[in-house]
């Protein structure tokens, strides 16, 4: 599918990986982004993720037949609702988001009222790496894109969009919006928050020197994600709050069963823990699981 025009509202890892896959694919006749910052045009025209970028949001999308918010969670309501004007009928506008069900209860019904249909996008790739510096073109390769419908989604849009995924290279999956926080809770949103935990306990000043001299590859490669974008992951946890509270504390409880079983000193019980979690990945890696990490 080609599109005539397709906007990107924040160009970023997310955005500029998008734009870059665009114009590699040949898949629009222009890709415009709306960038905050002056500097930020003439960094998105050098990697070439865009054909303009503007500091305007309402010309930003004129015309657009696609228009992807590729911006921290908190900001996408005023967005979007200082870009209604400038919507065409029936356009689709969609996100990049890691939590769906605020952002389609809120954005929904904004977007319809000017004849256009937004329907919720979170493709399960990404990077600690942020800004439109750390995009590139097979980001979406072989990752899984939850795309959130409603009832009030029409087919056609739908259709559109899960194409539009496949296009650059993701591999669609339809989840009720709810039931996407709730998984992503479990895979993408504590994995965050353990990391970062491990990363300001064990790097903490607190510790000698060479505490952190003792920290080699496998502490890198645990952490890596910490290193991801603070406002971005601050929104994420509040947006699903109640799904990720919940997720902790049962994390919590398996974690204080296994100091239960040091504690008394219990052999089998310690390996059966290791063994566990060595069979579950290898078999999770063996089905072919996407090792990108989620935005």
């Amino acid at each position: 599918m080609h599109w005539q025009r397709i906007t990107l509202v924040g160009v970023g890892l997310l955005g500029g990986s998008l734009g870059l896959a665009l114009k590699k694919r040949g898949l629009a006749k222009r890709v415009a982004g709306f960038v905050r910052r002056a500097a930020s045009i003439d960094e998105c025209l050098k990697k070439g993720a865009v054909d303009e970028a503007l500091l305007d949001l309402r010309p930003a999308v004129e015309n657009a037949d696609l228009v992807i918010l590729c911006t921290p969670i908190a900001q996408m309501r005023e967005l979007t609702e200082k870009m209604l004007p400038g919507l065409k009928r029936d356009a689709i506008v969609t996100d990049v988001g890691s939590v769906k069900g605020s952002v389609v209860h809120e954005l929904e019904p904004l977007v319809s009222r000017v004849g256009a249909h937004f329907i919720g996008s979170h493709p399960m790739a990404g990077a600690e790496k942020m800004g439109v510096s750390a995009a590139r073109a097979d980001l979406f390769a072989d990752a899984v894109c939850v795309v959130t419908p409603t009832p009030k989604s029409p087919a056609k849009a739908l259709r559109s969009l899960e194409e539009f995924w496949r296009s650059v290279g993701a591999r669609p999956m339809r989840l009720k919006a709810d039931l996407h926080d709730e998984f992503v809770s479990r895979s993408s949103h504590l994995p965050h928050v353990v990391a970062a935990e491990l990363a300001n306990y064990v790097l903490s000043p607190a510790h000698p020197q060479e505490q952190a001299q003792l920290c080699a590859t496998g502490f890198r490669d645990t952490t890596r994600i910490a290193s991801g974008s603070p406002e971005m992951w601050r929104d994420i946890a509040l947006a699903n709050r109640k799904n990720l509270a919940r997720v902790l504390g049962v994390f919590i409880e398996d974690l204080q069963e296994f100091r239960l079983a040091l504690d008394k000193g219990d052999t089998k019980a310690i390996e059966e823990f290791f063994e566990m979690a060595r069979q579950r990945r290898e078999k999770w890696c063996g089905q072919g699981a996407s090792m990108s990490s989620p935005e």
